[in-house]
């Protein structure tokens, strides 16, 4: 059972897929920013997209192994479209609507502040803006899990 689970190929090249764009967002944050930002490892959103380049990597990892026929390909292909869309609608969504619940609150905590002549301790916790993706973070995500997968093909299967 171990045996059969390590030689997963689909599910290790999207494992990999995944890792490897996470990891590219410390560098595409570097690169914007100059500066080493490891939180990057573990947040969604960013450039690319890790859940499109998982998504994507799987769907071609099946499809290489177990044909573009395959019902386990149909599959994949489906909940990598599912995943793509909510990156690029709901979850991108939420990310608008927490940047703008944050302004909010800044500015009603100000507006209490200069009423009371009192600063109102920071004890609420904001919420978080970087939620899904812009369509290009998508788009790269999805090539990048692709190139994942062809390459990993060649080089273990």
């Amino acid at each position: 059972m171990v045996s059969d689970l390590l030689a997963n190929f689909p599910l290790w090249t999207s494992v990999l897929a995944i890792l490897l764009a996470q990891f590219l967002k410390i560098l595409w944050n570097l690169s914007m920013t100059g500066k080493w930002d490891w939180i990057w490892i573990y947040h969604s959103g960013g450039m690319p997209s890790g859940h499109t380049s998982a998504v994507s990597s799987l769907s071609i990892a099946i499809g290489l192994t177990q044909g573009w026929d395959s019902e386990t390909f149909a599959i994949a292909t489906i909940l990598s479209i599912v995943v793509m869309y909510d990156a690029t609608g709901v979850r991108r969504q939420a990310g608008v609507h927490a940047q703008v619940l944050n302004r909010l609150v800044e500015d009603m905590t100000k507006l209490l502040s200069e009423a009371k002549e009192k600063s109102p301790a920071e004890t609420r916790e904001k919420l978080k803006e970087i939620l899904g993706h812009k369509p290009i973070e998508v788009f790269v995500g999805l090539w990048f899990g692709v190139i994942v997968a062809i390459i990993n093909y060649y080089f273990w299967y």
